[in-house]
């Protein structure tokens, strides 16, 4: 007998299985990374973004509802969020969710449908969409489904074994379709991620038995620091019903807008846009963000908030709740400030020294959270927060951080290194506009050239060198520059390939496993080698990489 449907339940088990296979499969994942450098992350930032979600399914139980399901599974895993790849899985559950939330079961055509809407809303969080990666895996995948419905298939034990198999094949062909991948030797590591959950899913429906039990260790916590969360009474315990006086329209997209993300905080009963007015009815944990979204829309002209919980249920609640210390008064907002994100005490430094407000710990080894931008971004008293990402792989989560952010203006300057970063912050000017400090900015950090110096954890060809495990390497902006058993020389010939006529400072920040004197020989050396040049040395402290390098 044909199965036709998924239900809530089952719904649930699936995505949890789908969490512990990624667990279970994220070092198989880290080393698929193309360069063979000690921080291969994909694994580690997929399964702490899905198991920040796997966690808030868990709390609801095992008889949850469709919509707390997919709020769990699309919410947690936007908050938790790291790396490119893990923005991109989270989007694709964003995606997914949306397609299914009100409905009771998920039936075949319904899958299909929202396949589909899962790609569609992956590829438009990515700026320049790159095929032969996740976004490829997912895209084959969501037409296999389309293909097998159209062509009349609506048995889910036909329809979910084609799409598992039919995405390995398309992830096995990816290298053919990105020549870094190929040159590597290896799969798209974000693809296999992603096929380690689909085939978690498809193994728990066919039947296998998986232990769904989601612990609270490190790699599976979930960094939610909203304030005044309940756990394991209620959610939504408030009610709020908001009538606001407009001083704006409200076109389509706004007002869908506003509700996907109304319903991303809590149970948007309605949402209704009346002449000059628009009431907003909501069951949610934090009335203080719906407030702080309606306010956008114009003059707050009747506000009422109730307790949904009853006596007892109410002081259970409060006292459940972790004490909270009383906020200091912040004072007027300045006009701007600045978040970074670096690994090393000594960098740390460096862009406070610049007038960076606050620095998150972390970078190339460790990639914060959308929440934990969010909550440095909330944690700047200003108007205009800028974001300093300072790597290709945070970049992303920062958006994602941004288009979170309701209550002042958030701009990611797009820097990939930490050299970038600190001439952003450098070319920072108090008197000139956001705009303005925008466009000096990006073009700034458009002229500086990095490079970094680790070592190599696996033997492999690339970028036209052969490398050996143990060897020193130059890594470029876009490519190896230098391999070699000799550090110094290796950052020599590095430093070669990155400076031209134009080069006018080199910039050296050693890290944590190199002395200072040390880091003075190799300074004399380069300035013997590149006598044209300014050759400035700071201890940057960071973690992996031996040497972080600027020329500009």
């Amino acid at each position: 007998m044909a199965i036709k449907e998924i239900d809530v339940k089952l719904f649930s088990k699936m995505f949890l299985a789908g969490a512990i296979y990624l667990d279970r499969s994220k070092e198989e994942i880290n080393e698929l990374n193309v360069f063979p450098v000690p921080d291969g992350d994909t694994g580690t930032n997929m399964t702490m973004t899905i198991m920040s979600a796997a966690k808030e399914v868990r709390d609801l139980g095992e008889e949850p509802d469709m919509k707390s399901l997919c709020k769990a599974m699309s919410g947690g895993s936007l908050r938790g969020a790291r790396g490119n790849s893990g923005v991109i899985l989270s989007q694709l559950l964003r995606g997914l969710t949306k397609a299914v939330r009100d409905e009771q079961v998920i039936t075949v055509p319904l899958l299909g449908a929202a396949c589909t809407k899962a790609v569609e809303t992956a590829y438009k969080a990515v700026m320049k969409p790159t095929e032969g990666t996740i976004l490829t895996v997912a895209r084959g995948m969501g037409e296999k489904i389309t293909e097998l419905i159209e062509n009349g298939e609506d048995d889910l034990e036909v329809i979910l074994p084609a799409v598992l198999e039919h995405g390995y094949k398309v992830l096995d062909q990816t290298p053919e379709l990105l020549p870094v991948l190929k040159q590597a030797g290896v799969v798209d590591s974000g693809g296999a991620g992603l096929m380690k959950v689909v085939q978690g899913a498809v193994d728990l429906f066919s039947g296998k038995e998986i232990d769904l039990t989601i612990s609270d260790d490190p790699i599976a916590k979930v960094d939610d620091s909203r304030p005044g969360k309940i756990e394991d009474v209620q959610k939504n315990i408030y009610h709020a019903e908001i009538k606001v006086m407009l001083s704006k329209n409200v076109n389509s997209k706004l007002e869908s807008d506003v509700k996907s993300y109304l319903n991303d905080i809590g149970d948007l009963k309605s949402f209704k846009v009346s002449g000059s007015e628009v009431n907003i009815d909501i069951n949610t944990d934090d009335p203080g963000l719906v407030l702080q979204k309606a306010i956008k829309f114009g003059i707050l002209s009747d506000v009422k908030v109730t307790c949904r919980l009853e006596g007892s249920k109410a002081k259970e609640a409060a006292d459940s709740a972790a004490p909270a210390a009383a906020p200091e008064p912040k004072g007027e907002p300045t006009e701007f400030g600045f978040v970074a994100v670096s690994a090393g005490d000594g960098l740390a430094e460096i862009f406070r020294s610049l007038g960076v407000d606050y620095v998150i710990e972390g970078g190339q080894t460790m990639n914060p959270s959308t929440a934990d931008i969010l909550d440095a971004v909330e944690k700047v008293n200003a108007k205009t927060v800028f974001v300093l990402p300072n790597n290709k792989n945070i970049i992303m989560a920062a958006n994602q951080a941004r288009d979170l952010t309701t209550d002042k203006d958030v701009l990611v300057i797009p820097t990939k290194t930490i050299p970038q970063g600190i001439t952003a912050a450098i070319n920072f000017s108090a008197g000139s506009s956001a705009d303005e400090n925008e466009q000096a900015m990006v073009e700034a950090i458009g002229l500086v050239k990095t490079g970094e110096i680790t070592y190599a954890v696996r033997d492999t060809s690339i970028d036209d060198h052969e490398i050996r495990k143990g060897d020193y390497m130059g890594i470029g902006d876009k490519k190896i520059l230098s391999v070699g058993t000799d550090m110094n020389q290796v950052v020599v010939e590095m430093i070669a390939e990155m400076a031209d006529d134009s080069s006018e400072l080199i910039s050296l920040y050693y890290g944590a496993d190199v002395t200072e004197e040390d880091a003075n020989a190799l300074k004399d050396l380069i300035a013997e080698k590149f006598n044209t040049l300014d050759v400035d040395i700071q201890n940057g402290g960071q973690p992996v990489y031996y040497y972080i390098v600027s020329v500009e």
